[in-house]
């Protein structure tokens, strides 16, 4: 066997190091050194996991089990000093090691801008998984600001994130528009104001002046004189191929290490792949050319002909919520013209650029389903003369049947690209298919489509819909967990057709393939159980998360956060002493809520109990700011007060919150009620949201406004306080029987359909009988969890030893 040795474990090492198993598992010996302590993950999916919407672990690619697995000796945390050429070594901080062959996939480095203060503590890039959790750390301090430089893909995905984890996020970038690389003006413009919907402040021609702070960053001054306090700096401004081992070992370099079309170096022993590389004037930045470059590389190691060859590029934003697409050069030229669509209302835009009867660039902001399909008539330089007049209105248009949606995609030919990340075409997916492989995860198995940043997954399910038909399962229909074989709806409906009421009886009668259930089915199963039971099932501690079980929000450093009911958002001078009071003896930090509440933070979790008997000496209760069930009220001041309220919207606030108060739903739910259109309450991104009119109150559903962005639906309007209560409640019931637990009301309401919710809710008799049922679980559930926790006997298993207890092992 050769002696190959790898320097670097990033994406593109990895899939060179896969190829090579794969097709030639006994042709190395391999070696692979890391600097970074672990081995290869996907990078392109740090801000899901910056976002909390991932975990580390999930977007590990290669793990401990598959090195070993694969015979790969593994040197990770050890840094290569030099490359002997002359002795064909590689020489690491802990030793040397042969080579016969050598790859060199040291990647890039992010580019810090070298204005003062850029080596305080708190400026980080954006390139790790130490950066990573840097912010998510610098996120955790109450208040926090963030300062992102770089208004590009990663710095824009690095202020949404940080954004979502509840900082106060500016995003300075030099030029006139964000993502002006990939963007137009118009589509920068639709991106800026999303992006300022979702609260992030971005100031455009905004240049640093420099970065001031003691012992640390406090804040960034620009050059116009602007200062901006902040806890943490991103630096996102790009990148530089990391070349200086290839520098020093006499390669022959210019931006990066040059390699031929085959990867190979100035050495014939010597490859490069990844961002570290140039080819023919080339640097790469994006993860599709790197696969390319690994599959080239992998079988010039095996000694097949392959060329690497350059390819057209389109780029997607992963901000949830944000919609872009861009290909191709969309410049201003000579002899170009543009096809423009604008919908304002709906905030789409589109632009095509045609030069010569092609298809040259491709720019869409709002709606991108037919990006795609766009990019392929670029990539092959097809003549659109004969589609012209509705070329902008995409496939479904040309011969099509446009009322099919997934028209779009059937008219795909199979050469057309699916996941550009990986260079995987229509045609290869359909051979997947028609080989055995009938969901996502098979065809992500086997041709790697929608496997890295993801975007490309609707595209892929539309692939095995159109070439499946009815035999295509959507994800949505996937078992609980692995320790069944329903759906969270299959189970519900047994649940309640089987009189099912307690867990033995679901693990028993449903087919578990666990004694127990475990983290993921246990929540689910306890709170369906309660749902559908509530005088017969008695709730299961054990099945709940620790925030639940413990009656308050655990923070990351262990201490919890307390906060005590306000209903409709009102208090009184006496409540007020005493959250003060509880503050200064338990020594907390006091933070003011968006839901119009006060959160005491910072509070041991021995000290629960007696901070529970003070606040409940002073007659308030848990806010339930823990749960998955109602936890705020929010309003505004209303016509007792405000010259333009029309109703009393704080009262009428205070009674749904009374009535709500208490109730466990498969997601936590979030209330408003503004007393004019003014909407001062902010009532149209809530679950529930209520606007006052002189006529009455308009009654909205289905909003959102964290990861997802969206405005409420109109459920009813109507006359009275006590019809506006009554539909509030029917809704809630409805919600808590047939959602999927962990759904929020808009992604319930999106399957089922709102046409579905009206027609239900419209019959009086079910909208009482929904009433009814609510209230007969309240008469169960509707208690002060704190009051009952407070009492000596309850509080005891709050002592720090409670953690050696079997309920900590479960």
């Amino acid at each position: 066997m050769q002696k190959l040795v790898v320097i670097g474990a990033g994406m593109a090492s990895g899939r060179v190091l896969e190829h090579l198993r794969e097709t030639a598992p006994d042709a190395f010996d391999i070696t692979l050194f890391n600097a970074e302590p672990r081995g290869n993950y996907n990078r392109i999916m740090l801000s899901p996991v910056l976002s909390g919407e991932k975990s580390y672990e999930e977007i590990v690619t290669h793990d401990d089990a598959w090195y070993a697995g694969n015979a790969i000796t593994c040197r990770f945390g050890e840094k290569v000093v030099s490359i002997d050429r002359d002795r064909k070594v590689v020489v690491g901080e802990k030793g040397e090691v042969p080579y016969d062959k050598l790859v060199i996939g040291t990647g890039s480095s992010a580019f810090i801008i070298p204005v003062p203060g850029h080596k305080l503590p708190g400026v980080v890039a954006f390139r790790d998984v130490e950066d990573t959790t840097a912010m998510v750390e610098a996120s955790g301090k109450p208040g926090g600001k963030a300062v992102v430089i770089g208004g590009g893909l990663l710095g824009l995905e690095a202020a949404a994130a940080l954004r979502l984890r509840g900082m106060d996020v500016t995003v300075l970038h030099i030029m006139g528009h964000l993502m002006e690389r990939q963007l137009d003006e118009a589509a920068g413009y639709l991106l800026r104001k999303d992006l300022e919907r979702r609260g992030i402040n971005v100031l455009l021609k905004a240049s640093t002046k420099e970065i001031v702070g003691e012992e640390r960053v406090e804040a960034v001054h620009l050059e116009d004189g602007t200062v901006l306090p902040c806890d943490i700096v991103v630096m996102a401004v790009g990148i530089r191929p990391s070349v200086k081992l290839g520098m020093d070992a006499g390669l022959d370099c210019g931006r990066a290490i040059k390699v031929d079309a085959q990867m190979r170096t100035s050495d014939p022993d010597v490859f490069a792949v990844g961002e570290c590389v140039e080819y023919d004037g080339n640097v790469f930045g994006l993860v599709a050319p790197l696969y390319d470059q690994a599959k080239v590389l992998a079988r010039t190691l095996t000694g097949e002909e392959e060329t690497f060859r350059m390819r057209e590029l389109s780029t997607k934003l992963k901000v949830t919520g944000c919609n872009l697409f861009s290909a191709g050069d969309f410049s201003d030229k000579p002899g170009r013209e543009d096809i423009v669509f604008r919908d304002p209302a709906r905030g789409v835009y589109k632009r095509l650029v045609i030069e010569n009867d092609k298809l040259v660039g491709a720019v869409m902001y709002g709606d991108v389903a037919d990006g795609n399909w766009f990019f392929g008539l670029i990539k092959d330089g097809e003549d659109v003369a004969d589609m012209r007049e509705t070329l902008i209105f995409g496939p479904a248009y040309q011969g099509g049947d446009a009322a099919d949606p997934l028209s779009a995609v059937a008219a795909l030919p199979p050469e057309a690209e699916i996941c550009g990340c990986n260079g995987v075409c229509k045609g290869a997916i359909v051979k997947a298919i028609e080989g055995g492989a009938t969901d996502l995860g098979a065809i992500r198995a086997q041709t790697k489509a929608s496997a890295s940043c993801g975007t490309c997954t609707g595209l892929v399910e539309q692939v095995l819909s159109v070439t499946l038909g009815d035999e295509f399962v959507l994800p949505t229909a996937q078992p609980v967990c692995g320790c069944c074989d329903l759906t969270h709806e299959d189970v519900r409906l047994l649940i309640k057709s089987k009189e099912l009421k307690s867990q033995e009886a679901v693990w028993q009668e449903l087919g578990w393939k666990t004694r127990n259930g475990c983290h993921v089915c246990r929540p689910a199963i306890n709170y369906y159980l309660l749902a559908d039971w509530p005088l017969d099932y008695q709730d299961d501690p054990q099945s709940r998360f620790v925030n639940e079980r413990n009656h308050a929000n655990i923070q990351k450093d262990g201490t919890y956060s307390v906060m005590p009911r306000m209903w409709g958002g009102m208090t009184t001078p006496d409540e007020l002493i005493a959250i003060a009071a509880a503050a200064k003896k338990y020594d907390a930090a006091v933070k003011v809520t968006g839901g119009q509440r006060i959160d005491l933070l910072g509070i041991r979790k021995e000290d629960l109990p007696a901070i529970w008997s003070d606040l409940n000496d002073a007659g308030m209760v848990s806010g339930h700011a823990y749960t998955k069930g109602l936890r705020t009220v929010k309003t505004c001041v209303g016509s007792d007060w405000c010259r333009f309220g029309t109703q009393d919207s704080t009262g009428l606030g205070i009674k749904l919150e009374k009535k709500l108060w208490g109730s466990w739903t498969p997601h936590k739910v979030k209330l408003a009620v503004s007393g004019c259109p003014r909407n001062c309450a902010e009532a149209t991104c809530k679950d529930v949201g209520i606007i006052c009119v002189d006529s009455g109150y308009q009654v909205s559903v289905a909003g959102a406004a964290g990861m997802d962005v969206k405005e409420t639906e109109r459920l009813k309007d109507v006359a009275t306080e006590d019809e506006a209560i009554e539909w509030t409640t029917a809704f809630i019931q409805l919600y808590r029987e047939n959602a999927k637990y962990l759904d929020r009301p808009y992604k319930w309401v999106a399957k089922v359909g709102l046409d579905w919710v009206k027609e239900v809710l419209a019959d009086p008799a079910t909208r009482a009988a929904l009433v009814d049922r609510f209230e007969i679980s309240q008469s169960v559930y509707q208690k002060d969890p704190w009051a009952e926790r407070a009492e000596p006997e309850a509080a005891r298993r709050f002592h720090p030893l409670a953690d050696l207890t079997v309920e900590a092992a479960e």
